[in-house]
């Protein structure tokens, strides 16, 4: 398959670009720094642009079957300003399956009926910013006949592969605390073909 891959110099894309490749998969990613991209990613194949741009979005998603995104949201808007350009250049080249990582914080809350994870008392971050952003890119894609599925990691530390992940669909499985970058990335790969929780939300922790 050939994959095409936003937000792949982070923690998460960088690693499941290099899990994806292992497979034999080919990758087509749009960075933003080619010594970055060279240093990190350097067996795929670099689309250098920005991701707020259409036309780098097409470039990117061209000849590709599927879309994996880790675009984070680092204070800025980049995140809620991409993910409806995403979705148009994906439904004008007629691709259908997208896995994106989210965060827990736009989960539905366990415990305060009709909130998300943020705005309840089961977030402990003061900070809104960054679930506000995810909560815009979740409410773009519901709108959309994509096969989206967003994978919603708790705490997030960096870390190799340990196995034992637990998931649960709309909801934080209960006491989950944490989930490593690379199990989280491995989560993501493993549901994108053949596709997995179609057009859901899915959270995951040890």
């Amino acid at each position: 398959m050939k994959i095409a891959v936003f937000g792949g110099t982070g923690r998460v894309g960088s690693s499941f670009i290099r899990m994806a490749l292992d497979q034999g998969h080919t990758i087509q990613a749009l960075v933003r720094d080619r010594d970055k991209a060279d240093d990190l990613i350097s067996k795929a194949t670099h689309i250098i642009g920005d991701v707020t741009q259409e036309e780098d979005i097409r470039a990117t998603i061209n000849g590709c079957d599927l879309v994996f995104s880790s675009i984070g949201t680092d204070k800025t808007t980049t995140l809620s300003e991409s993910m409806p350009l995403i979705r148009k250049v994906m439904e004008k080249q007629g691709i259908t399956r997208l896995v994106t990582i989210g965060t827990a914080g736009i989960l539905n809350s366990r415990y305060e009926e009709g909130k998300y994870r943020f705005q309840s008392s089961e977030s402990k971050r003061t900070k809104t910013f960054a679930a506000e952003e995810h909560l815009k890119a979740y409410l773009e894609l519901q709108s959309s006949a994509l096969h989206w599925t967003i994978v919603c990691p708790t705490y997030l530390p960096d870390g190799e592969e340990v196995g034992g992940v637990r998931y649960e669909i709309d909801f934080l499985p209960k006491e989950g605390k944490k989930i490593s970058t690379n199990d989280t990335a491995r989560f993501a790969f493993e549901i994108l073909d053949p596709p997995s929780f179609s057009k859901k939300r899915v959270g995951i922790c040890y």
